[in-house]
């Protein structure tokens, strides 16, 4: 008989944590959950106070044996589960498949997988939170009743196995709306003139950059403008009017919660949001690191707190000492929003000794990438301000200003090891003017005017997105990977060089639901559900009160939905493509993987085919119509509609209109390459 029993998640984590536990202790995994809502039905009792019908999870028939035998060799069972309310949730569902009462204290946590965290959590075991545990019930039962109530309605009107989800829909609704906005901007014009001047003593040259007329900013829109400025200072004299010197500081980065984790990873390393959460699942979990076994190398990944402990503190504070000096450290706070959960640390390195490139080898290419991350920006966090000299300079042409920002970094600081990403690169971090005195007067070498127009929002990345809805509160720290994987696997989205665009399936998919259930499909809605939970899980709300709110109205608005719908069809888009077997004109579809031409006289006539986007533009070599295609990596390429029958044409440039076609030119051109089917060779296996 064992001791104790201990209960985590994953095996990773069991290995981890057996070498911290002596004496006749064994760790086992549950393997993620072990009950849920079933998939064939909506699995909602809403005629029995919205009681959950929870069923064993299919295929863990084998494992439960074996934890309910575990479970009855110990003499003590505890519940390690990762510290969240999904962690909650399944120790709770544990402890009633093995018969353990949720009153006992049984429930153990820890921030970070190390000696002491360990230790110290068996000391101090708990009961079973059910406030954390309801908020996650709290969540799923509503995103089930959500689903399965609206899902229905998208099968009669769109087609057969789409889904809507509460924060899914709403992720879509943004990417639709900026695509939207990108469709409907009408660029603007508008000018900047540019003007090289020289210092002559210092034989430096520098950029000033038009502000205005007598000091006050002038903005200008068309060429007209610029000439008659122009002209009028053709032979003005550049007197410098004013030097103005100051000092510019720049703070660190908080240390990651897991929403700056994601987006930093997606600038800097080009990760997706899943593969951040798994590479970064399993540094916590432990990485088998020599001579010293299975090591958590980070606390928890799911958090949006830039809280540190004092012990991570002190650590930082010794590694920065040691190896940059005095100057470069600074005992540093930061705030953490006002509706952070709190309940952990940021997510900080669990061994400050242990940096990145003295276990490189021991890490894969990913883990040591994203680690290294983590190690710089928590270290960073501790580090002094950047320090910038800067010194702005206004020069007069006449009655018209001109202005010149020059900044010089005199102190790295916490920029020697970490500087964080930016979605849209700024300015580069030197600009040096050389020393002006005011009055003095320059030399005019080139002037340049420029002319711009207003750029539309650029589309959502998974970075931008995530950042969006932690600003609009939808969603948890757990919740943002999922929400997004879940959209692009059910092409509501699709990802086209690192931006997010909705799909034709997508913008069908969320015009018919906003129309149709706006209540629900809002950032308003999504955001106030989510302070709901915040309630609940603080045991100021009780679950099934908020759901019971949530649906009375709910139900009403779905059958009012389904009523108006009933005999509402959707219109179809004619193409111009007849159907070969019936002679109708066949319409657009919207199938799995995109669109396709079906025949209207269905079910009588059940031809479809491919539908083929063609250019105006005719092939180059033979005359013919030019297709376009997508690689499996959603590249465009251009391909004869004869290829490879009469006309070998394919081209990853779009065809100009009177482009002839060179043959020399295209030899050199690396093409993308058409897949030729071949037959699998079967061989026999020679009996004996």
């Amino acid at each position: 008989m064992t001791d104790k029993l201990i209960i985590v998640e994953s095996p990773a984590k069991a290995n981890t944590i057996k070498k911290f536990l002596g004496g006749k202790t064994k760790v086992v995994a549950s393997m993620g959950h072990i009950r849920d809502l079933p998939k064939s039905k909506i699995g909602i009792d809403v005629e029995n106070n919205f009681e959950p019908e929870y069923i064993n999870i299919r295929g863990k028939g084998d494992l439960i044996k074996s934890l309910k035998k575990d479970a009855k060799d110990a003499k003590k069972v505890y519940l390690a589960t990762d510290p969240d309310r999904e962690g909650e949730a399944i120790a709770w569902h544990l402890a009633h498949i093995l018969g353990i009462n949720e009153n006992e204290d049984v429930r153990v946590t820890f921030n970070e997988i190390t000696k002491g965290a360990v230790q110290e959590a068996i000391k101090k075991p708990r009961k079973i939170d059910m406030n954390l545990t309801d908020a996650q019930q709290a969540r799923r039962v509503l995103d089930r009743i959500v689903g399965y109530k609206i899902s229905p309605v998208l099968w009669k009107k769109v087609r057969r196995g789409l889904s809507a989800g509460r924060v899914q829909s709403v992720a879509v609704k943004l990417i639709v709306d900026r695509e939207e906005e990108i469709e409907k901007f009408i660029p603007e014009e508008y000018w900047n003139i540019y003007v090289n001047l020289k210092d002559e003593k210092s034989e430096k040259t520098f950029e000033a950059k038009f502000y205005g007329k007598n000091n006050k900013k002038l903005e200008l829109h068309s060429k007209k403008e610029v000439d008659e400025i122009l002209e009028k200072i053709d032979k003005s004299k550049y007197i410098v009017e004013e030097v103005k010197h100051g000092q510019k500081k720049r703070t660190p980065a908080p240390p990651f919660t897991t929403s700056t984790m994601q987006q930093e990873a997606s600038r800097k390393l080009g990760f997706t949001l899943k593969k951040t959460m798994s590479v970064a699942q399993g540094l916590y979990e432990g990485v088998k690191i020599p001579e010293k076994g299975s090591v958590g190398l980070i606390t928890y990944m799911r958090t949006d707190s830039t809280r540190i402990s004092e012990v991570a503190r002190a650590a930082a504070k010794e590694q920065i000492l040691k190896t940059y000096g005095d100057d470069y450290y600074d005992n540093r706070y930061y705030k953490t929003k006002t509706d952070a959960q709190d309940a952990h640390e940021a997510i900080r390195p669990t061994y400050i000794d242990i940096t990145p490139d003295s276990i490189k080898t021991a890490l894969t290419n990913d883990q040591y990438k994203l680690y290294k991350l983590i190690y710089n920006r928590f270290i960073a966090s501790q580090m002094s301000q950047a320090i910038y000299d800067t010194l702005s300079v206004t020069i007069n042409a006449d009655e018209y200003t001109f202005k010149a920002n020059g900044q010089n970094l005199k102190f790295k600081g916490f920029m020697v090891l970490y500087v964080e990403g930016q979605d849209i690169e700024k300015e580069e971090e030197n600009t040096k003017i050389p020393d002006l005195v005011e009055k003095q007067e320059l030399k005019k070498e080139k002037i340049d005017p420029k002319q711009s127009f207003t750029e539309p929002p650029p589309r959502y990345t998974e970075a931008s997105l995530v950042k969006a809805l932690e600003e609009k509160g939808i969603g948890r720290p757990s919740t943002y990977s999922p929400t997004i994987t879940t959209i692009l696997e059910r092409r509501y989205i699709e990802k086209v060089q690192k931006q997010l665009s909705p799909t034709d399936l997508g913008k069908i998919v969320n015009k018919l639901l906003i129309e149709n259930f706006s209540n629900v499909v809002n950032e308003e809605f999504t955001a106030k559900m989510e302070d709901e939970f915040d309630k609940i899980a603080d045991g100021q709300q009780k679950w099934k009160i908020v759901i019971e709110e949530f649906y009375t109205p709910f139900e009403q608005v779905v059958e009012k939905v389904e009523k108006e719908l009933e005999h509402v069809k959707l219109e179809e888009e004619v193409s111009d493509v007849p159907c070969e077997k019936c002679g109708k004109m066949m319409v657009i579809k919207y199938g799995k993987y995109g669109k396709f031409l079906a025949c209207p006289g269905y079910p009588e006539c059940k031809n479809a085919k491919p539908l083929v986007q063609t250019i105006d533009v005719p092939c180059p070599k033979c005359g013919a119509k030019v297709q376009v295609r997508k690689t499996k990596r959603k590249r465009n390429y251009y391909i004869c509609e004869n290829n490879p029958k009469t006309c070998d044409y394919i081209s990853w440039n779009k065809p100009k209109p009177g482009e002839k076609y060179d043959e020399n030119a295209t030899k050199k051109e690396a093409k993308p390459t058409r897949r030729k089917a071949t037959k699998r060779k079967t061989v026999k296996k020679k009996t004996k």
